[in-house]
């Protein structure tokens, strides 16, 4: 006999409220989530050797991290379940940023212990158009990229407590240091245990 059929979780949220909307990271995540991944804009060139000085004229903002980079997100756009977070990288320091592949999330309860989540390069099993491959790019001071988190706040098995991540730390890529990323709201699973994320790319100054 066939389970019980999928249900929303019953803490399920709507929306939450954007802190920047129109943002183009903001758009990044909409536009990864509704149309092919051929529609999104090309990555930036392939990042050469930063030079040995800092770039003359450019110096770091006062809340710049040690990395030179900062991570920050605009908020959650939400519908029927599926959640997007757009996610912002931007280049704060004096030296060319390379950056290739896609963010990595790590997610918490709201004691600090680490949730047990499958991250997904792309978005397979969660949503189509969100597949667009990383291309390697640079960041010059003060440039800027943009990437996607994506979820289905849904409760496949009943007998599974759904999970609410209270807070989320991302690394730009794989064996970098991770940020603490602000939210607006929970990152409301239910028990999917899934994220996806996609590829960064770079934005228009």
């Amino acid at each position: 006999m066939a389970g019980p059929a999928p249900r929303r979780a019953p803490h399920s949220r709507d929306r939450f409220p954007g802190r920047a909307t129109g943002l183009a990271v903001a758009g990044l995540a909409l536009l990864g989530a509704c149309t092919p991944a051929s529609g999104l804009p090309a990555a930036g060139p392939v990042p050469t050797t930063p030079p040995a000085a800092p770039t003359a004229g450019v110096t770091p903002t006062s809340d710049c991290p040690q990395s030179g980079v900062r991570i920050s997100s605009p908020g959650v756009s939400a519908a029927m379940g599926l959640r997007a977070l757009g996610l912002e990288l931007v280049n704060c320091g004096t030296r060319p940023y390379p950056l290739d592949g896609y963010p990595v999330p790590r997610l918490l309860d709201g004691e600090g212990n680490p949730i047990t989540v499958q991250v997904v390069d792309g978005a397979k099993g969660i949503t189509s158009g969100f597949d667009a491959p990383p291309e390697p790019l640079t960041l010059r001071p003060g440039e800027r990229a943009g990437a996607a988190v994506l979820w289905r706040n849904l409760v496949t098995d009943p007998t599974v407590v759904a999970t609410d991540g209270e807070r989320l730390e991302v690394a730009p890529v794989a064996g970098r240091p991770a940020q603490v990323v602000g939210l607006d709201g929970p990152i409301d699973l239910g028990n999917t245990g899934r994220l996806g994320v996609s590829a960064w790319q770079k934005q228009a100054s």
